[in-house]
């Protein structure tokens, strides 16, 4: 018989998209941060400096993620080559890991440059984000991902959503069996984080819980007073943060 995690099997990931989200983050009590820039865009490379400062200021596990631009995961050379000095980067200064993600023009995911990106890491881990949503047979590439030492998969279920792709997650985790993580994301909140561990059986949950605050700015310009990207700029509840680790830990208590 299969027995209900405890309060601290759970682990929540939050990505953050500059240094403020990722302080905010931590402060809420958050396991692990998938550090990003442009988050509106999905997430690509942080800069040398964030990724250094956060390193240097947060003790909390570290994953910046590796993507050299917005758009599909289909990498020609030079970007693949810009991707593998990132990972060595964040190797020399100390990250617990890195987020990546290559798929290949037949919708397979490309295991091979996969493959030489987690020997390069070692012994960072290695997510393989949500390019794994957008890729052909799933439950293959779950195995190829096995097989070259990944260490978990984010993923929404091939949905845009974890709560629409919660049939595909609860069968990737079965298939799993322990053997690779599978790590529910997009849509995941405190209001839902619950159901979806008990739909799934999954212990490790990613939410970017994203929200604008108003700058600080005195001067507004005019021209660009209704401009939120001029006024306004992101955040995280950190209360949000710790909503989400509460709903997880109500459940080893039921």
């Amino acid at each position: 018989m299969s027995t209900m995690p405890t309060a601290s099997s759970y682990l929540i990931e939050i990505a953050t998209t500059d240094f403020e989200t990722t302080r905010l983050a931590v402060q809420g009590g958050a396991h692990r941060i998938e550090l990003c820039a442009s988050l509106s865009e999905g997430g690509v490379t942080p800069s040398y400096g964030t990724i250094r400062h956060c390193r240097e200021t947060f003790s909390v596990s570290l994953y910046p993620i590796i993507r050299p631009r917005g758009g599909d995961f289909l990498y020609n050379d030079q970007e693949f080559a810009i991707i593998q000095q990132d990972v060595l980067l964040c190797k020399s200064l100390q990250c617990d890991g890195v987020v990546i993600g290559l798929l290949q023009a037949n919708g397979h995911i490309d295991w091979q440059r996969s493959a030489k990106l987690i020997e390069l890491a070692y012994p960072m881990g290695v997510t393989f984000h949500r390019a794994f949503d957008r890729c052909l047979e799933p439950e293959q590439a779950l195995e190829q991902l096995i097989d070259i030492g990944c260490e978990r998969i984010l993923t929404s279920g091939q949905q845009p959503t974890a709560p629409e792709g919660v049939d595909l997650i609860a069968r990737l985790q079965q298939q799993a069996n322990d053997r690779i993580v599978i790590m529910p994301g997009s849509g995941v909140r405190p209001d839902n984080v619950a159901a979806l561990a008990l739909q799934t059986g999954c212990v490790e949950f990613h939410s970017s819980l994203r929200t604008l605050v108003k700058s600080n700015m005195q001067f507004v310009h005019p021209a660009f007073a209704n401009s939120a990207e001029s006024y306004q700029n992101p955040a995280i509840d950190p209360q949000k943060v710790g909503q989400l680790i509460e709903a997880l830990a109500s459940l080893s208590k039921a």
